[in-house]
């Protein structure tokens, strides 16, 4: 599963199984994602206080899920 189109059959197909497993696979796609642009946010100089303003949560909440990705100089 990798399309977008392939997630959308799959979550409004019959099988709610099939269901789950395509919410579960966009879930993990989503945290990669967020992931990813933290390290570039924080690689580019931006501040926890601004991630988290624009994740939606408070700056501990970003710092402690994101930091043990962030490495002094580096990604």
């Amino acid at each position: 599963m990798g399309s977008l189109s392939e997630f959308t059959e799959a979550v409004d197909g019959e099988d709610p199984v099939v269901a789950l497993a395509a919410v579960a696979a966009l879930r993990r796609l989503l945290e990669e994602l967020e992931a990813a642009h933290v390290i570039e946010a924080r690689n580019r100089g931006s501040s926890w206080e601004v991630i988290a303003a624009a994740l939606g949560v408070r700056r501990q909440t970003a710092h402690r899920k994101h930091a043990h990705r962030i490495t002094e100089g580096g990604s």
